[in-house]
């Protein structure tokens, strides 16, 4: 069966033929697209906006995967707030139209290649990492929303820089074509020409056997002082407000 095509134009940042995302080895490699790790997600994106006195109504997510993070904020959230999630992926929106309902739409398009009215929040959940030319993606993406909210699996800590393969890893799983710590991610925004507000641990998928055999010393480490347990041990992504 063929794929559904794509709504882009000659702005587009998506190589079909090459994504993986796109071409089916992303849901192959990954088959639950990380829906298990959306309400812890969900979780930290309402922390932020409770502690900034945010109340957007207008959301939309760019990369939304299988959706499963915006309907859980729809879940919490009061029922007059309207969501959007656009994704290039014909598996992953696929897997989010099971979702959608009278406030919460998907669409297959590569969001910065379409025309959109302005959000009040925009939602970007581990996508930089997989974009090849990051930084004219996120100056792209700044006036298509007053706020929004960015996630970078923090890829770098000093476990992986010591063990073998790690990066290589995380770039055979799960694509990444860059990587990231706390310093990187925020600099990069506002090098990009953002103004970060806040920013907050939350979840990570990126998870190696060993990582996950490390759990249990990564939690203790992290509940004494979060951000030396992350340079050390990872495990952990860094969500971002920005405007």
């Amino acid at each position: 069966m063929s794929q559904p095509m794509i709504r882009q134009s000659s702005g587009s940042v998506v190589n079909p033929a090459s994504d993986p995302h796109v071409n089916g080895e992303y849901l192959r490699k990954n088959p639950t697209w990380h829906v298990e790790y959306s309400p812890a997600k969900a979780g930290t994106i309402l922390h932020l906006l409770a502690r900034n006195k945010l109340e957007p109504r207008l959301i939309c997510e760019v990369g939304c995967g299988a959706g499963e993070v915006l309907r859980q904020l729809q879940l919490k959230l009061p029922s007059d707030r309207r969501f959007w999630g656009y994704d290039v992926s014909p598996d992953a929106i696929r897997l989010a139209w099971g979702r959608e309902n009278d406030g919460l739409r998907f669409l297959l398009a590569d969001f910065i290649a379409v025309d959109t009215p302005c959000f009040d929040l925009l939602l970007v959940l581990e996508v930089v990492d997989h974009i090849e030319d990051y930084l004219g993606f996120l100056r792209r993406l700044k006036n298509r929303a007053e706020w929004k909210v960015f996630s970078f699996t923090l890829d770098i800590s000093a476990q992986s820089a010591l063990r073998r393969g790690a990066f290589a890893t995380a770039r055979r799983q799960f694509d990444h074509l860059h990587h990231f710590n706390k310093e990187i991610a925020l600099a990069t925004l506002r090098h990009a020409g953002y103004e970060v507000v806040d920013f907050s641990y939350g979840p990570n998928h990126a998870g190696t056997t060993a990582a996950r055999l490390a759990k249990p010393l990564r939690a203790l480490s992290f509940a004494l002082n979060p951000d030396l347990s992350v340079r050390l041990f990872g495990g952990h992504s860094l969500v971002v407000l920005a405007r």
